[in-house]
């Protein structure tokens, strides 16, 4: 083995013991590398690891970071007022050590955070949960009936329906939706027959009837695009 090899694995198992999950207090930002979507390391396993123990990631810790990883990244770097840009450099990172620092004993639940954050977060618990026509029940939702149970849950009562719940609360320029704004759509009828919740980088989670469950769809899909009619904030930020 050549010298070039040998100083290279001797960093990298240097990196993997500073970068374990529950390690990170011990390094300064400066120390961990820059990710972003579409790198696979073991630096991204500490990452998932951190942002699931606190609650923005609730999906598998693998390494890879894809699009959920990007996601959760952008919504931790919103609730702690950086930059949204989806990229983990030293800023993040010292964040997040500041973060798991003030908070290392509590649950998501339990944090002092943004409603909305916590509302797209609870809302991405449901991926996959199958559409059920008149449903509103975590064995089955279909649209209007998965915002009113995600909303329920917070002890914020919406009506029913989706021609019900537009219009309630007050409308968000496009430009400044918010996670947990609820975004309205004209679909299979005129007016607003379809409802999902915004969850951040242009996207929104929605119990879909095509899709046949709870899914997340980008806002520039064109589908989607030619029929949006407007968004509402319900809650208070």
């Amino acid at each position: 083995m050549n010298l070039v090899k040998t100083i290279f694995l001797v960093l990298s198992c240097a990196f993997f013991l500073l970068a374990t999950p529950g390690n990170i207090a011990q390094a300064s930002g400066q120390d961990l590398p820059v990710l972003q979507q579409g790198d696979t390391n073991d630096a991204i396993y500490t990452l998932q690891a951190e942002l699931k123990k606190i609650g923005f990631y609730q999906y598998n810790v693998d390494g890879n970071f894809g699009s959920l990883t990007k996601l959760a990244v952008i919504q931790f770097q919103q609730t702690v007022g950086i930059e949204d840009d989806g990229v983990v450099g030293s800023e993040t990172w010292l964040a997040l050590q500041n973060y798991l620092g003030n908070n290392h004993t509590a649950s998501r639940g339990k944090f002092d955070r943004n409603i909305g954050q916590q509302i797209a977060g609870l809302a991405q618990q449901f991926l996959g949960v199958p559409y059920v026509w008149a449903g509103s029940a975590p064995t089955g939702f279909d649209c209007s009936g998965f915002v009113y149970y995600i909303y329920s849950r917070y002890g914020i009562s919406l009506p029913r329906m989706a021609d019900e719940q537009y219009n309630i609360g007050h409308r968000v320029p496009p430009n400044a939706i918010q996670p947990g704004d609820l975004v309205f759509y004209s679909t299979y009828i005129p007016g607003p027959s379809h409802v999902g919740i915004y969850v951040g980088n242009g996207q929104f989670i929605h119990a879909s009837s095509g899709a046949g469950e709870v899914t997340l769809t980008a806002m520039s899909k064109p589908y989607y695009q030619a029929r949006f009619l407007g968004a509402f904030r319900v809650v208070n930020k």
